[in-house]
């Protein structure tokens, strides 16, 4: 339960700020072309706000749990009681508001419809232009307070573990991977995943030989395997500490002991005993046979409780750390490049949301709070934030109507055409833009409920 606080937490604050972050650009485009904004709001505030502070054209029956001094501003602010994001109501414009009774008054020369199309065009892509800037902005400070760490592959002394997927294409747990379609591979990365699922071969080095390994051309990274990842580090099954009345304790294993075999079945790494022991739990299996190589080969009987581990850790990587560090203004460049590079491997992996397995990966709060850490690390809250950011911007972006970019679509062809669509046109557009929304919000609750309840 601690856990899922932890992670809630982080949720709402980072989607807190990039709400903020995003609606502000709206707001401050706005008021550079003398739009009046209504409302600046944090969360929706159906029916009642948890804080307002009233502007001078705000309705006296306006319910707040509390309710500061009014502003002698045109915008009211406020904090809603729903959050599902916020949103900045601006003056003679339809958004999700469906304010249509305003539309039916005769446009004022401080409504967003009065303004030139290449003004309505900036104000609607500043919150996507905002969000953009936030998560480089967020990438450079990481880089800049935490620099980069990771472990070379090419420097794995034990090599790699693959799954059976990567197994059946002719990858062996111990490979290192040396070259994709002969171009160097340093990080174990989704740059990495995203460049074997899209290559023709990859180099590894086995037992000392280069060996290829030719990727099937219809091989992609949906393809890659669920239940354990296509390639990590492979970590040696043997023991460095063991916890005092646990089970591997009782049974006589020693620090330094590498198992070999649960119950007669080989083992090969810390992986495999971790999935030995998922599958004892589910067949209720308490007394297991390990082999170990000690000095020779010993078999241990090991009385497993209910919570089915060993009470062992395993032997840490040994592995060379690279360590790479950036002042403040080498930090910028370097930010910039890694925001861009995670943008373009989102975009190129947004494809297989139409396919019948990307559906299913699409999620809503849970989905996103369990990317988070378990633990508060604020390096990782930073990361997660800002690739969040740049998920916002790219959705907020893609010509939907109800979202930003739908409104940027027509102002486009108002741009080149000369003519503004009808605002019956737009109305009927939000009404279709919000209805694929919802769908799309249904589809990702769903798959919430099944990852986490059924």
């Amino acid at each position: 339960m601690e856990i899922f606080f932890i992670r809630a937490l982080q949720l709402i604050l980072s989607l807190s700020l990039l709400v903020l972050i995003h609606e502000f650009g709206h707001f401050i485009f706005s008021r550079l072309f003398k739009v009046r904004v209504e409302k600046f709001y944090l969360f929706f505030d159906w029916g009642i706000s948890l804080l307002m502070i009233p502007s001078r054209n705000s309705k006296k029956e306006d319910k707040a749990l509390i309710k500061l001094r009014p502003t002698k501003s045109d915008t009211e602010y406020g904090i809603g009681w729903i959050p599902l994001g916020g949103y900045c109501k601006i003056s003679g414009m339809i958004d999700e508001s469906m304010d249509t009774e305003q539309m039916q008054q005769p446009a004022k020369p401080y409504e967003f419809r009065s303004k030139p199309a290449w003004q309505r065009l900036l104000i609607m892509i500043g919150g996507v232009l905002f969000n953009f800037i936030l998560a480089l902005f967020i990438y450079s400070m990481v880089l800049f307070t935490w620099g980069e760490r990771y472990h070379d592959v090419q420097k794995a002394t034990y090599g790699m573990e693959f799954n059976d997927v990567a197994k059946q294409m002719g990858f062996v747990d111990g490979d290192i991977l040396l070259r994709v379609d002969g171009k160097e591979v340093h990080r174990r990365d989704a740059d990495l995943l995203r460049a074997i699922a899209d290559g023709t071969e990859v180099t590894v080095l086995r037992g000392g030989n280069e060996v290829s390994i030719a990727i099937p051309e219809e091989f992609g990274l949906l393809d890659m395997g669920k239940e354990e990842p296509f390639v990590q580090f492979l970590i040696p099954a043997t023991i460095d500490s063991i916890v005092p009345g646990g089970a591997a304790h009782n049974a006589g294993i020693k620090r330094g002991d590498k198992i070999l075999a649960f119950n007669g079945k080989s083992i090969s790494s810390w992986t495999g005993i971790r999935t030995t022991l998922e599958q004892l739990k589910e067949n209720s299996a308490a007394d297991v046979q390990i082999t170990v190589q000690r000095d020779s080969t010993i078999t241990l009987t090991a009385q497993l409780d209910s919570t089915y581990t060993l009470g062992v850790m395993p032997m840490m990587l040994d592995y060379p750390v690279e360590i790479r560090t950036y002042g403040f203004f080498e930090s910028f460049p370097a930010g910039i490049a890694y925001g861009c590079n995670v943008l373009k491997g989102y975009v190129s992996d947004f494809k297989y949301v139409f396919s019948r397995e990307g559906a299913k990966s699409v999620g809503m709060f849970g989905t996103i709070g369990s990317m988070f850490p378990p633990m508060w690390d604020w390096q990782q809250f930073w990361m997660m934030t800002a690739m969040l950011s740049l998920i916002l911007a790219f959705m907020n972006i893609l010509p939907i109507p109800a979202l930003d970019g739908g409104h940027v679509l027509f102002l486009l062809f108002e741009v080149v055409s000369g003519k503004q669509p009808s605002d019956k046109f737009l109305e009927r557009a939000q009404v279709v833009g919000m209805i694929l929304l919802l769908g799309l919000f249904v589809l990702a609750f769903y798959n919430d409920l099944a990852r986490f309840v059924f």
